[in-house]
């Protein structure tokens, strides 16, 4: 039986998983396999990662794109800890009861970024259930740390979903990121068993009411395929998403992590992914990726420029 350990403290790394017997693993197909990260401009971002003392979703989540992304000294960083208070199916991020939140973060990520010198930053971070406004806070401070030292950069938010956190998302949204993303990940059927902890229609209401708040914040979410979702279930959520308002679509692969997650159970083809692109473009989205490998920071800055001239072109129409 495997049972996957935490490197700095030899324990599992995901707990309540540890006990499951072993899950099958399909074979991957040519079409989602990635040269190993081996660049210097991988080895460059991973030293100022280190140096500023940071977590990124890149490396904890075991993102298939870090290779690539890293190489152009393009990193999605992850606040409040490495430790997640929920035990999400499809996630690698480390499961547990995280420590203090670190004051000095929202600096260390903003003096990280400009060393970076990027254009365009996504700030993502753990569940934190145990903190009373899940976080808002701290993406409220990280916003404004980088608004202070890098004043050109544009950020974009991967929040959790605030549940039960009365006014945390307006703490967010007053911050005035350029992008809010939240992800919705898979369809409403499958959160029991992907998504225990969330709620699919709080979700829903999360990225309405984000536009509520502020109807020229772009908004953005994702799913992921494999899951053992339905094609018609899928068209379903992207019509849920258009009715909440939400601008960006991305659609991705789910990898299996390790044999304890939740299975993938098909790989779906390139040309099933660009079907979709074409469906969710019918729907009204600004700006879709559907591929194989979309991740929701991959190509975030390129993506979020097409997403500002999208709809000065729809403005102008």
């Amino acid at each position: 039986m495997t049972v996957v350990l935490d490197h700095t403290t030899g324990r599992p790394r995901h707990p309540e998983k540890a006990h499951r017997p072993d899950g099958p693993v399909l074979a991957k197909p040519d079409w989602i396999r990635v040269k190993a990260p081996v660049s210097r401009g991988y080895a460059e971002t991973r030293a100022i990662v280190r140096a500023n003392n940071l977590h990124t979703v890149c490396e904890e989540a075991g993102c298939p794109n870090i290779g690539e992304c890293w190489e152009k000294k393009h990193a999605t960083f992850m606040i409040m800890g490495d430790t997640c208070t929920r035990a999400c199916a499809f996630c690698n991020v480390k499961t547990g009861l995280p420590g203090a939140l670190d004051p000095h973060e929202p600096v260390h990520v903003a003096e990280a970024i400009a060393k970076l010198g990027l254009a365009h930053v996504v700030v993502t971070s753990v569940d934190r259930d145990d903190l009373a406004d899940g976080g808002a806070d701290h993406f409220a401070q990280t916003i404004r740390a980088i608004r202070a030292h890098c004043a050109s950069t544009t950020i974009e938010v991967l929040t959790p979903d605030f549940l039960r956190k009365e006014s945390a998302l307006e703490r967010v949204v007053e911050a005035r990121p350029d992008v809010f993303n939240h992800n919705l990940e898979t369809v409403p059927s499958l959160y029991l068993t992907v998504r225990p902890g969330a709620r699919y229609f709080h979700s829903m209401r999360l990225l309405q009411r984000v536009k509520e708040i502020d109807p020229s914040m772009f908004t953005k979410s994702g799913i992921m395929v494999g899951l053992g979702e339905e094609r018609n279930e899928v068209l379903q959520v992207m019509d849920d998403l258009r009715s909440a308002g939400v601008d960006f679509l991305t659609v991705g692969q789910y990898l299996q992590p390790t044999r304890k997650h939740h299975p993938v159970l098909r790989f779906v083809p390139p040309d099933e992914f660009e079907a979709l692109k074409s469906v969710a473009y019918s729907k009204g989205f600004l700006m879709v990726s559907s591929s194989p490998l979309t991740r929701s920071s991959h190509h975030a800055g390129e993506d979020f420029e097409r997403l500002r001239a999208a709809r000065q072109a729809n403005a102008g129409a």
